[in-house]
């Protein structure tokens, strides 16, 4: 009889444990977004409220890359399409990511944004934008680079400038090169993803981040876009380490 309830307490305590186990897990895992990445449908009154010209614009032609190295290559391809717009004729293409391997990211680019690719680093990526737009017949526009220099008032100040001249027209766009996990306190690596808006009164910034598997639009604080601009690539990063970031910043010439 003491062997039988004793069967019958070790089955029940092991389908408690069972039970309890995955709970347990759940509650261990981190959120999808950290502290520093609000996904945008939590907060849309900016969205709604001001014309967000760029933030349209990019939703027209949001891309998820393409392989875990390919951020650089799917913000490229939403970049030009922003610039180039919805081609007139039915026959006519958008720019797509498959597109761009055989136009822009050829050769050493390609393998670089591959499965399993090394990424580019930050003046590679302006690179290939400036041959995109030539390549494009995008002769109207020019690139600005803009890397701060540190985390200085003085340089948050400056970012701060950019940010809310982009903000008032369609006439331009910025590409973030990022410490993505400085944001979403997640993957400790660099990253590459579109500029969608900026409210300036809130003091946030709207990445339209292409990590499509991982992540939705968010707003994170200009104060720590500004850091995820300048912390290096850890050593795990391979041919990264050490890389650290910017803005590229295309403008219509005047």
């Amino acid at each position: 009889m003491t062997t039988a309830i004793s069967l019958r307490f070790g089955a029940c305590l092991l389908a408690f444990l069972l039970f309890l186990g995955p709970a347990v897990a759940r509650e261990n895992r981190p959120p999808k977004f950290g502290p520093y990445a609000v996904p945008l449908v939590q907060q849309t009154g900016f969205i709604r409220q001001s014309p967000a010209e760029d933030y349209w614009h990019f939703s027209q032609y949001y891309l998820p890359q393409r392989t875990s190295s390919a951020c650089a290559l799917a913000s490229t391809a939403m970049a030009l399409n922003f610039l180039r717009g919805t081609p007139k004729y039915a026959n006519q293409t958008l720019i797509t990511q498959n597109e761009l391997l055989h136009t822009v990211f050829t050769g050493v680019w390609a393998k670089k944004v591959a499965k399993g690719g090394a990424g580019v680093r930050f003046n590679e990526l302006v690179t290939l934008v400036k041959k995109g737009l030539r390549y494009y017949k995008l002769q109207d526009y020019s690139v600005e680079v803009i890397r701060p220099a540190d985390n200085s008032p003085a340089s948050l100040a400056g970012l701060r400038q950019a940010l809310t001249t982009n903000e008032t027209s369609a006439d331009d766009l910025m590409l973030a090169y990022f410490n993505q996990g400085v944001l979403t306190s997640d993957w400790d690596g660099p990253h590459v993803s579109p500029i969608g808006a900026y409210d300036s009164a809130a003091g946030r910034v709207l990445i339209m981040d292409v990590d499509r598997d991982w992540y939705v639009p968010y707003w994170s604080p200009e104060v720590k876009l500004l850091e995820a601009l300048l912390r290096p690539a850890p050593a795990a990063q391979g041919v990264l380490a050490g890389a650290i970031g910017g803005l590229v910043w295309i403008r219509r010439h005047p």
